[in-house]
């Protein structure tokens, strides 16, 4: 049986960016497309880093008993929704699979395959480079958010608290100081299932 080897951190502790190069570096690993109702943004293309879908598309879905999980924010901009589709992108039984998500998807996701086919890779990072890292990436865009960018960076304290980590028994984690030391921890934990 097949392991989801799932990473998530706190925005801008450099996940997205580890994730392509765990990626790039364990090729046999599949990934899984989630779906999500916020705008594209610059640089982002449909079908790589989500499927970027309306609500009625994912209203039916839901509908059709396919949403393994969902999360909605409240954001500045509206709501914005994220979900797990069961479209046929993992099957257990063929392979194993490196998935990005948050605290919250990585529950859902564990109770629905199953504790033991999930794998936690938490990525940390201090708060205050986080935090000098989200307003780099904001200023960069066509239209900054710097709401929305604060906003995410107050609900990560909340949501990646330490109690919710130990709760779901979280308790390695891969510092994001060093990129290059943090993507090789990753990837020896993976090939070698030391986790």
């Amino acid at each position: 049986m097949g392991k989801i080897y799932y990473m998530m951190g706190k925005s801008s502790s450099g996940k997205d960016t580890l994730f392509k190069e765990v990626k790039e570096a364990l090729p046999e690993l599949r990934t899984v497309t989630l779906y999500t109702t916020r705008p594209i943004r610059e640089g982002e293309k449909d079908g790589v880093e989500y499927f970027f879908v309306t609500d009625e598309v994912l209203d039916d879905y839901g509908r059709r008993g396919l949403v393994v999980e969902e999360r909605g924010y409240h954001t500045v901009c509206g709501l914005w929704r994220y979900a797990t589709v069961d479209d046929g992108q993992i099957d257990l039984a063929a392979s194993d699979y490196l998935v990005i998500g948050t605290l919250e998807s990585y529950e859902k996701m564990r109770e629905y395959y199953g504790a033991e086919q999930l794998v936690p890779i938490y990525i940390e990072v201090e708060d205050g480079e986080r935090l000098a890292r989200a307003l780099q990436r904001e200023r960069s865009q066509a239209e900054p958010k710097y709401a929305e960018m604060c906003r995410r960076f107050l609900a990560d304290t909340k949501d990646f608290s330490e109690e919710n980590l130990k709760r779901l028994g979280i308790g390695k984690r891969f510092y994001n100081q060093e990129k290059e030391k943090c993507l090789e921890e990753i990837i020896g934990e993976i090939r070698y299932g030391k986790l």
